[in-house]
């Protein structure tokens, strides 16, 4: 007599292997693994071109080193990627030297996603990029063995997923114009990098082509509280919406006395990494901005989430630049926050990937299990 587990999982390989079967000319894309009944860890490095110079307070880059994952088990592939903007302080050397240390093979199945990512986050103490790869790989092969993308398995509804923001970086006026004109009419709401002694000029530059919402990120570089306190009533007044790290991290005092005055949302980023993060910031930020590569991955992500609603936080699930892949991911979270900051895959011009789309403005999650990528 079979158990209740070994049910589940006979039950979802019958389905998958049904939608496999039938998938000729289907965009489900499912490679095969090697049918021993092992996991198999491969991985490589792939650098992401950015359509425009990216820049916000602290520094400029026209890349991204990226590393991409695959894990295969009984005719299956899950996708992850580790993506490492600068200030995570993770390289490509760094994340390919920690998944070579990662050993799948001494798990039965997938299925035991709890043991698994436990043992991953032990084998050191950051490297949180390369964990979220492992993570992302996993859960997008737990979910084509079942069947279901993520969201359903989550029980979220796909039909409540925000707009996105689509990101204007610092730049001069004339370059400002011309991203927000390429945004007209695609996007709900944009979020302007800010934080220099350009942010008034950006702003009106915006303004002078759109009036949709507007969010903005100082990533820190507001460095006095009055004078953010001042800026945050003008910002206010000119259709902002909410703010994100405006203070640096060793400040919280100071930004505990802003949230307490601003008449916006104060959402952490740079001071918010992962689950243990969350109790400390409670009545510091109005909300988190969780990222997978900061916080190791889906699953911590979902805790995350679950933990600052319990607390009574907003909460934004965010992206770093990276293919459809970590992005549709980080998307099954979607249904669940406040504001989506998804547009991490709309930055580059070599995605590997299709999966999660922006119709009208807003998040388009796909039916695919898993994390709902193909391979492009």
């Amino acid at each position: 007599m079979q158990n209740r587990r070994d049910f589940l999982k006979t039950s979802a390989l019958a389905v998958a292997g049904v939608a496999l079967a039938g998938c000729t000319g289907s965009p489900h894309r499912f490679n095969i693994g090697t049918g021993d009944g092992r996991m198999h860890l491969k991985f490589f490095p792939y650098e992401l071109e950015l359509t425009h110079t990216f820049t916000v307070a602290s520094y400029s880059r026209k890349a991204t080193p990226d590393v991409q994952v695959e894990i295969s088990y009984e005719g299956y592939t899950g996708y992850g990627e580790a993506s490492m903007p600068p200030y995570l302080g993770q390289s490509v050397e760094s994340v390919c030297a920690f998944l070579q240390k990662v050993d799948l093979e001494q798990f039965a199945d997938p299925f035991q996603l709890g043991d698994i990512l436990a043992y991953v986050d032990s084998l050191s103490p950051g490297d949180s990029a390369a964990k979220a790869a492992v993570d992302i790989a996993l859960h997008d092969l737990v979910g084509k063995l079942m069947g279901q993308p993520w969201y359903k398995i989550w029980g979220l509804d796909a039909s409540k997923a925000p707009s996105t923001t689509f990101t204007i970086g610092i730049d001069t006026p004339e370059v400002v114009r011309e991203k927000t004109l390429e945004a007209a009419g695609r996007f709900n709401i944009l979020k302007v990098k800010v934080g220099l002694d350009t942010d008034e000029e950006m702003i009106r530059t915006i303004r002078s082509v759109t009036s949709v919402p507007l969010a903005v990120d100082a990533n820190q570089g507001w460095k006095d509280r009055s004078k953010a306190l001042d800026e945050i009533h003008w910002l206010a007044s000119m259709g902002v919406v909410m703010v994100e790290q405006p203070l640096p991290v060793d400040r919280l005092d100071d930004i505990a006395w802003l949230t307490e005055r601003s008449p916006l949302p104060i959402f952490a980023d740079e001071s918010i990494q992962r689950l243990r993060d969350v109790n400390a910031l409670n009545g510091i930020f109005s909300g988190i901005n969780i990222k997978l590569m900061k916080c190791t991955g889906m699953r911590e992500a979902w805790k995350m989430l679950i933990h600052a609603r319990a607390l009574g936080m907003k909460v934004m699930v965010g992206c770093m630049t990276e293919t459809s892949c970590a992005v549709s991911a980080a998307a099954q979270l979607s249904p669940a926050v406040d504001f989506a900051d998804l547009d991490g895959n709309l930055l580059i011009s070599n995605d590997r990937f299709s999966g999660v789309t922006v119709v009208d403005g807003r998040l388009k999650l796909p039916d695919a299990p898993g994390i709902g990528v193909t391979l492009l």
